[in-house]
């Protein structure tokens, strides 16, 4: 399939479209192209298609109604954008309300079913699911494992994988790489039944295991998955560094995707 393929299904199943199931405590609301999601762990998100043809003084009063709405949460909220959005000055509009951008990352896109190949994993490596009704310990491992790889505190990823394994294990497939009793790598996939389309998440590796086949096995390992449950596509927000690696394996860059973060004043001054 070629790029502007693989974008239009994109758009079609995945922009605008939310989770068919969300925790009790998010609330959904829309204003016009945009639906306003609030009350999440980790702060609010709009979601849209596309944004009506608004532009100029109307489409800066729609986030201007945006930022008013969150700020009356004392929540802050993510503007996702996409390369291919109209009109081509928000981002600019975005920043001059007081957004600010975070890094851009691809969108890459590939065949579930042309990535399920695994290669040989390094002696003394073994790959498994982490399953729903895995220890706490395992969870521990995953957070300390990001925590010593990106030299910050991730220690919050063990329980919300844990929550959102408990809640639908359907949905999420957790997949950890070992070497003898030491965790090395962790991947995972998120598969919303209501589109072709399934999320892959994670792939951090320690560094002295890199280069080695790993990430590229947990990429096999999650599109079978994937193709199990009626999957088509794979998409990543893939950074960077990731990019390159997922283009190789046959995944092809639709577009790419920056967040604008907008924080209350009280928040942002605290």
């Amino acid at each position: 399939m070629t790029a502007d393929e693989l974008r239009s299904a994109y758009h079609q199943q995945v922009r605008g479209v939310l989770p068919s199931e969300q925790p009790a405590t998010v609330t959904v609301d829309r204003d016009g192209p945009l639906q306003r999601v609030s009350g999440g762990k980790h702060g609010g998100y709009v979601e849209y298609r596309d944004l009506a043809g608004l532009s100029g003084t109307g489409l800066d009063a729609l986030i201007g109604r945006t930022r008013e709405y969150f700020a009356g949460r004392a929540e802050r909220f993510e503007w996702k954008t996409h390369s291919y959005d109209e009109p081509a000055d928000l981002p600019e509009r975005l920043t001059a309300a007081g957004f600010v951008a975070g890094e851009a990352e691809t969108v890459v896109i590939g065949l579930a079913a042309d990535l399920t190949e695994e290669p040989p994993l390094p002696a003394g490596v073994a790959m498994r699911r982490i399953g729903e009704h895995a220890g706490s310990e395992d969870f521990d491992r995953i957070g300390a494992l990001h925590t010593e790889i990106w030299h910050e505190d991730w220690s919050w990823l063990a329980a919300d994988l844990a929550e959102r394994q408990a809640a639908a294990p359907d949905r999420l497939a957790i997949f950890a790489a070992e070497a003898g009793p030491d965790l090395i790598s962790v991947a995972w996939l998120v598969r919303d039944p209501g589109s072709e389309f399934a999320t892959l998440w994670g792939g951090a590796t320690r560094p002295e295991w890199r280069g080695k086949g790993i990430y590229r096995a947990l990429v096999a390992r999650r599109a079978q998955f994937a193709v199990a449950t009626g999957a088509k596509y794979l998409q990543v927000d893939a950074s960077d560094d990731s990019a390159p690696i997922l283009q190789r394996l046959g995944f092809v860059a639709v577009a790419t995707t920056t967040p604008y973060l907008w924080t209350p004043p009280r928040q942002a001054s605290s």
